[in-house]
């Protein structure tokens, strides 16, 4: 029997939902694995995981993140039709690369935010989930993941705000939050 591949979420109000999809990947890419993310919202920001991940593809080039968005929508409903457009392409992207046979592991990143803000439809994201090859990873993250995409999923972890510095005045820090 070959490997099964799941299918992930991870949701919630609290942090570390891309950093845990994040630390799968470095864990597939150290066990031999082809892995892909693909960045639903961000866009054109340095985050400190590109510079891990370029090094990582220095070593072996079977690791790759691919930033599709436009970045944060909830600040910009002036352009909402290009993040829309850009979410759409990355959809689009998303398909080709999980029906690719490429990849073992295909991370969307934030794509759960897409469905909240509107961006792309719950339908478009369960129909996506249909074309994974039985062989196929793949893991969505994003808060307020949709009930269907949940039901749909294999495995599902809420991370559950507890207490986080930004409610004692602490701003974002370089290689913590970013």
């Amino acid at each position: 029997m070959g490997k099964q591949g799941l299918i992930i979420v991870h949701t919630g109000e609290g942090k570390g939902k891309t950093t845990a999809a994040l630390g799968l990947a470095l864990r597939a890419w150290g066990g031999g694995l082809r892995v892909l993310i693909l960045q639903f919202i961000k866009g054109g920001q340095k985050y400190g995981e590109l510079q891990a991940i370029d090094a990582l593809r220095k070593a072996r080039p079977t690791i790759e993140v691919r930033q599709c968005g436009r970045g944060f929508t909830r600040r910009d409903e002036a352009h909402k039709e290009e993040h829309i457009a850009a979410a759409r392409e990355a959809l689009s992207v998303a398909e080709e690369a999980i029906v690719s046979g490429e990849w073992d592991l295909v991370i969307l990143d934030e794509i759960n935010y897409a469905v909240k803000f509107g961006l792309i439809e719950t339908e478009d994201v369960l129909k996506l989930l249909q074309k994974k090859p039985d062989s196929l990873h793949l893991v969505l993250t994003g808060r307020d993941a949709q009930p269907e995409i949940v039901e749909a999923a294999d495995l599902v972890t809420e991370m559950k705000l507890i207490k986080h510095p930004f409610q004692q005045g602490i701003k974002a820090q370089l290689g913590i939050e970013f």
